[in-house]
């Protein structure tokens, strides 16, 4: 068996290979082309091959064309590879050599490797919450412009009818109008390309089962659901509900040594995208009577910011079992489709 690692860059990737008695084969740097890797790969011996690379960006086109051509492959950790992170020397030649040494003393802090369908699922779900925050920021741009020139803003929502012909009626100075008109525009802009995301989106999981599962819990609506789903994809990968909240960087940190025991706040590592549209779930899902006494029971003695991260926690942790069990999860089970459950059938199926 021959152990490559392969440090992967946009232009030029470091491959080092090492043999069964860890002896150094070779350590090259070569174009990151599909021609050139696979030359480097087929100059490694007979024997079979297996290969790792760590977390990166970009990773995906290589684990398919890997995958395609039969080699065993799999995906460091970043974060859990201490052996690269801390060495006394760093470079990409180092970090290739390791990289293969911890696979061949089957020490490799492995990440999971998403199919293909799950990393296109992803794609969608996260550009679109990108366009949602490129929109968020013009519009606090637009509220800005209004607090410097003291116009008083009495409507809910500024971007609503009402708010739009205050806005169509105002006569700034020069620039601040420019600027302003210009927010509009871009808003108007990205708002037609969200649009076109959410229609996207129903399409890709209009008969998911997994949407339907997630979708009677509170707080969470077709948007949320999608996003978890395309996120989490497979659930079999964790064996309880923690796991996945730690996964989503929704438990607390801990420092322990002996009998001392020292938890901080939330961790944040794992996935970031799960982590918000919880969070963001959690604020409407305080309407739920159980739910709202979870939140007023953590804020009495933590403060609302923890209390809305512990219901976000509560909210993944039904959406655990909600995914794990074909009728949904025993609090909140999947029975008739909601509102909202069919209107989402009847647009996608348009």
């Amino acid at each position: 068996m021959v152990y490559i690692g392969i440090d992967l860059h946009r232009k030029r990737s470091q491959v080092a290979a090492l043999d069964d008695r860890g002896k150094l084969l070779f350590n090259r740097r070569v174009p990151t082309r599909p021609a050139e890797l696979f030359e480097v790969l087929a100059t490694a011996s007979e024997a079979p091959v297996e290969v790792v690379f760590e977390a990166t960006f970009g990773w995906g086109w290589l684990a398919d064309l890997l995958a395609e051509a039969g080699i065993p492959t799999h995906m460091a950790h970043p974060l859990a590879n201490h052996a690269i992170s801390s060495g006394r020397v760093k470079n990409d030649a180092v970090d290739a050599k390791t990289l293969a040494h911890l696979l061949r003393t089957n020490l490799l802090p492995e990440a999971w490797l998403a199919p293909p369908p799950a990393r296109e699922a992803r794609r969608l779900v996260r550009m679109r919450a990108g366009l949602v925050r490129i929109r968020a920021r013009l519009k606090n741009q637009v509220h800005a412009v209004l607090a410097e020139h003291g116009v008083g803003v009495d409507m809910t929502d500024l971007f609503g009818s009402s708010g739009r012909r205050l806005l169509s009626q105002l006569r700034l100075p020069a620039i601040s109008q420019q600027r302003l008109e210009a927010c509009l525009r871009l808003i108007d802009q990205v708002s037609v390309e969200v649009e076109l995301a959410d229609q996207q989106l129903k399409t890709l999981f209009a008969r998911d089962p997994r949407v339907e599962r997630l979708m009677p819990i509170p707080g969470i609506g077709i948007t949320v659901a999608a996003t978890v789903v395309a996120e989490v994809w497979d659930v079999a990968r964790f064996s309880t509900a923690d796991q996945l909240c730690s996964w989503a960087g929704l438990t607390p940190s801990e420092r322990s040594s002996a009998d001392n025991v020292r938890r901080g706040h939330i961790s944040k590592q794992g996935s970031r995208w799960v982590r918000w549209v919880m969070v963001e779930a959690a604020v409407h899902a305080l309407r739920n009577p159980e739910l709202r006494q979870l939140f007023l029971r953590v804020a009495k003695r933590r403060g609302v910011k923890i209390a809305r991260v512990a219901v976000a926690r509560r909210l993944l942790t039904l959406a655990f079992y909600a995914l794990r069990s074909e009728t949904g999860c025993r609090s909140y089970p999947l029975s008739k489709p909601s509102v909202e459950a069919r209107s989402f059938a009847v647009m996608a199926s348009r």
